[in-house]
């Protein structure tokens, strides 16, 4: 087992020093924790508008808040507007609100808050808990006590691999025992748990009129190498809305450096320098700065493109008729604007981007990018391809 491997498994280990206010101030956003009768409770909420969030330390799942500011009260109501509502009163104080809850049937409940006061989190914590605690300390908060339970230990592509699961969300992924530095490895299963725990608060933020929804995630290993390595988490979801939906999301990693890797990093086809663009990255002004430019590459350089590609090496596929009535257009640039992709053994693996009424059209595994192309058309990052 990894040395350490507490370290990245276990949620938070809290520092007893100094401690930080929780609140996003520059949006109105505010968390506060305190009761709602008994039961202790984490809120968010932009005092400015009423709309916000809470959910029950014991249970974690969102109930969400929609509502309105007169003065200094905050008038809420709890769930969807088409069924019975509970309503939440409060009132400000110095530190936070006072008030009630009520029921649509009447009972009435206490609530006490005090904005949330956030410990330091102690060394060794993962990366991932960290840029929670300050950017996001409802869901860090939401997580905080969770812990991972050891599972099985499975032999991939010559790897040894230690698999974790979260017991309540039942979201599983793995770390990597051995095989690559230990600079490397550590980077690597940062990565690794920062996907898992990702997992489990999409798990908790799904809901349907402010009860648990449906969400069943699964992972698994799909090309590991000295250089690189590909991991595909398969989501399952209804949160509300006209349907349940789907998403098929890759990790791409360099492995001799541990730090995720973006198509662009990979391929460019366009002039200049390769962009990165990283959808979940931290900094907003970053994305914001850079997205403008990374969707203008992809819509009038790389999908023309990959079409053309695609069109040589699988003529046959990019034009028959699907079955049934479903027209997936595989010769149309835009399936292939945004597309997935994830190492596989000849080359790069493309996942084309349908709406979830065309979703069938994009569970396809013959959309292939040969190495030797990819060699022809380098990205950003000098990678030792196959």
């Amino acid at each position: 087992m990894l040395k350490g491997l507490c370290c990245l498994t276990g949620l938070i280990v809290l520092a007893c020093s100094t401690f930080s206010t929780a609140l996003r101030a520059e949006n109105g956003t505010h968390v506060y924790t305190g009761t709602l009768g008994k039961m202790p409770i984490v809120l968010e909420v932009n005092t400015t508008n009423g709309d916000g969030r809470y959910f029950y330390q014991k249970y974690r799942q969102d109930l969400v808040l929609s509502g309105t500011k007169e003065g200094d009260t905050l008038l809420l109501d709890e769930g969807d507007q088409d069924e019975p509502r509970s309503k939440i009163r409060l009132k400000a104080k110095p530190d936070g609100w006072s008030g009630d809850w009520t029921s649509p049937k009447g009972k009435t409940l206490k609530i006490e808050l005090q904005q949330a006061r956030m410990a330091p989190v102690a060394s060794g914590t993962l990366p991932y808990l960290i840029r929670l605690h300050d950017k996001s300390p409802y869901e860090y908060l939401r997580l905080q006590g969770l812990k991972l339970k050891q599972g099985q230990t499975e032999t991939f592509m010559g790897y040894t691999l230690q698999w974790w699961s979260e017991p309540q969300s039942n979201i599983a992924l793995f770390e990597v025992v051995s095989g690559y530095s230990p600079q490397a490895l550590q980077r690597i299963n940062q990565q690794l748990m920062a996907h898992l725990w990702q997992g489990v608060v999409q798990y908790f933020g799904c809901t349907i009129n402010g009860a648990a929804g449906s969400y069943t995630q699964e992972s698994q290993p799909m090309w590991m190498t000295s250089n690189v390595m590909s991991v595909v988490t398969s989501s399952e979801y209804y949160c509300g809305g006209a349907y349940p939906d789907q998403n098929n999301e890759a990790l791409n990693l360099d492995t001799k450096t541990g730090k995720a890797l973006t198509l662009e990093d990979v391929l460019w086809v366009g002039q200049g320098k390769p962009l990165h663009f990283e959808e979940n990255y931290d900094d907003d002004e970053y994305s914001s700065t850079l997205f403008d430019p990374y969707s203008e590459y992809r819509s009038k350089e790389l999908a023309p493109w990959l079409v053309a590609q695609l069109l040589k090496l699988y003529p046959d596929q990019m034009t028959k008729t699907p079955e049934g009535e479903d027209d997936c257009n595989y010769s149309d640039e835009d399936p292939w604007r945004f597309s997935g992709w994830e190492f596989a053994e000849n080359g790069i693996r493309l996942a084309p981007s349908y709406p979830h009424a065309a979703a069938v059209c994009a569970n396809i595994g013959w959309s292939v990018l040969p190495y030797s192309l990819i060699k022809q058309h380098p990205g950003g990052v000098a990678l030792q391809l196959p």
